[in-house]
């Protein structure tokens, strides 16, 4: 099988690429093995929170004291701002609308009761301009009955340092008791589906909530609510008689699976092909160029294209392995941008910016990955296989993963 782009990996890299290839009129396929990090999204897509251990209150500024190996610098901090303008538009097109600016973090309340700063945040949610204020004082945390997933003590505790009053209230429904019984099913997915099957459970719900809360200014719940349909947020809210904030539960993410669906969606209505549940397992190189992958699905069957993007991510999706023995790229063999004595991947401080945080794939300055030192002329690697940056420490994850896909995808289109 032909075609213009292949990209290896499926999660918000790969699909920001691929989107962006398709748009403009590209024949692309994504591989992708299986669930992405998006199924853990929080809501928000951070671009940088964090300095130095500082929180950053312009990223757009901050970015010009990066290091020259960051994937931010590397790209160039004009072209950063550019594509920071654009990837809202993109994520728009696909259905999903998220507001934030990229020369002004605003704040989200997380799970903990905690005020995090970010730069893109779904239409779902609360966005607070103000890190050290809550805007009412007197709160309801509901929670689903037998809902395990939803910390409504940290929440309340966590509110505590605003001055908020708060009580936590539980509530059952009829249309939940047959996954009550059994926990592993009381997630907030199987919750999800429930009110998008329709408006009588919604309008149930919807009562209940303006019963529980009256007496207080503002309801807090989990963000289980739109899986398949987006409006579901939107519906509940203006049935609701009181401010409504949502805040994340444990995993898998409904707004998350939510994009993940969506993005794909977008993807395919261009024109692309989604392989899900393949792995690479090689490639064949000639002339310093990537001719073909093969994948376990696919057995004898080459894919083919002009360009490829490696968007496989880094550790936690096996975009990079490490053994004992040595560290690697399990696909092509790539340089990996890390120390070869596996005594220095770790600081004994737990806490400490950890060095394995920042390896990755080793590449030139058109972002095309390298094999012993030697570019290959049609690969180029994007979002978080890429090394430089330790993501975790910087709050920075989303924004490499999307603005670094962005710039690849031009550097293919030039």
């Amino acid at each position: 099988m032909k075609f213009d782009n292949i990209i290896i990996g499926g999660g918000l890299s790969g699909l920001t690429c691929g989107i962006k290839l398709a748009e403009q009129g590209k024949k692309c396929a994504i591989v992708s093995s299986g669930q992405s990090a998006i199924h853990f999204f929080s809501g928000s897509f951070d671009f940088l929170g964090k300095l130095n251990g500082q929180e950053v209150k312009n990223p757009l500024e901050a970015i010009k004291t990066l290091p020259d190996s960051h994937p931010y610098q590397r790209v160039g901090v004009e072209n950063i701002a550019r594509l920071a303008v654009e990837a809202p538009l993109l994520l728009n097109r696909a259905g999903l609308s998220f507001l934030g600016k990229a020369d002004q973090n605003h704040f989200v309340l997380t799970p903990m009761g905690i005020m995090k700063p970010t730069w893109l945040t779904l239409d779902d949610f609360t966005r607070f301009e103000q890190k050290n204020t809550f805007p009412w004082k007197k709160a309801v945390i509901l929670n689903f009955s037998g809902f395990l997933d939803f910390h409504t003590l940290f929440v309340q505790d966590g509110l505590k340092k605003f001055d908020v009053d708060s009580q936590v209230k539980n509530f059952a429904m009829k249309e939940f008791e047959a996954i009550r019984r059994n926990p592993s099913e009381m997630r907030s997915t199987n919750i999800a589906k429930v009110f998008d099957q329709g408006e009588d459970a919604l309008n149930e719900f919807a009562e209940k909530v303006n019963l529980l809360s009256e007496g207080f200014e503002v309801v807090i719940l989990p963000a289980v609510f739109g899986l398949f349909n987006k409006n579901v947020v939107a519906n509940l809210k203006s049935k609701i008689n009181k401010p409504l904030v949502l805040l994340p539960a444990i995993p898998p993410s409904v707004p998350g699976i939510r994009s993940q669906i969506f993005l794909r969606k977008r993807f395919e209505e261009l024109g692309g092909t989604y392989f899900l549940g393949d792995n690479v397992e090689e490639g064949t190189l000639e002339n310093n160029r990537l001719v073909a992958i093969h994948t376990k699905n696919h057995g004898d069957i080459k894919l083919e294209a002009d360009h490829f993007v490696l968007a496989s991510g880094s550790f936690y999706s096996k975009g990079i392995v490490a053994t004992r023995e040595k560290l690697y790229e399990p696909i092509l063999g790539l340089d990996i941008d890390g120390d070869t004595d596996n005594e220095k991947w770790l600081d004994e401080k737990f806490f400490n910016d950890q060095p394995y945080m920042h390896y990755g794939v080793k590449t030139d300055s058109h972002f095309r990955a390298l094999i012993n030192g030697q570019p290959i002329e049609n690969l180029y690697v994007a979002g978080s296989v890429l090394g430089g940056a330790n993501a975790l420490k910087e709050g920075s994850g989303a924004g490499i993963s999307v603005l670094t896909s962005l710039h690849v995808a031009e550097q293919i289109l030039k």
